[in-house]
């Protein structure tokens, strides 16, 4: 809490040119950590940010997993980094799967988005498309142990150019009951057959290889 209320003061005094400075009653000192306590790191990114702290936190993520990752997000524009994080993790036997929504808000993104199937089902990452509305959860499990949750997409904008804000949780329970909310969700997803993928019309594939020269824009 206290890491979250010193991003808000920063952000607000960047966005607004003034300098206010943090108060007592808002940054009490921290209290001495109980047993019950759970770990949980913030990782926040924005145009007032020297590094990636975003990109990279998922990227710590996902090479701490050693058996399983799931990931739910609406827009997917990993870039090449986290691409081949994914990759690597499912060519190395990890079980990745990714869930995105059937239908985007917003089309030429979705292009984009579809412009990196290809190496990753190459991969063996599986990957799911929603089908019963929009899905805007942004998660991250690895192994039932870690979890990321936040504001952040798996886009260019949110690892470079938005603020946002992300959680990574250290604690097996609630990551559990993370993992179960994706498994269920996946009910609600149809999986991207990789032979029929491969298969799909060459105008398509054409938008999409656009798109993908435009994803740092997106």
């Amino acid at each position: 809490v206290y890491y979250l209320q010193y991003l808000f003061l920063n952000d607000w005094n960047f966005c607004s040119g003034e300098s206010l400075q943090p108060a007592s009653f808002l940054f009490p000192s921290p209290e001495v950590h109980k047993k019950e306590d759970v770990l949980v790191q913030i990782a926040a990114s924005g145009p007032d940010s020297t590094q990636p702290t975003i990109l990279f936190s998922l990227l710590q993520a996902v090479y701490l997993a050693q058996e399983e990752i799931l990931i739910t997000t609406p827009y997917f524009i990993p870039g090449e980094s986290l691409l081949e994080a994914l990759s690597i993790a499912a060519l190395s036997g990890l079980s990745v799967k990714l869930l995105v929504p059937g239908v985007s808000d917003i089309g030429f993104v979705n292009a984009a988005a579809r412009s990196y199937y290809d190496e990753l089902l190459g991969a063996g990452v599986e990957i799911y498309q929603y089908q019963k509305g929009f899905i805007h959860a942004k998660t991250l499990v690895a192994d039932g142990k870690l979890s990321v949750v936040g504001t952040a997409n798996m886009d260019y904008r949110s690892f470079d150019l938005n603020f946002e804000v992300n959680a990574l949780v250290y604690d097996g329970d609630f990551s559990r009951q993370l993992r179960d909310v994706f498994y269920d969700d996946l009910e609600n997803a149809e999986r991207i057959d990789p032979a029929e993928w491969a298969d799909r019309p060459i105008y398509k594939q054409m938008v999409e290889k656009v798109a993908r020269l435009l994803s740092p824009l997106l």
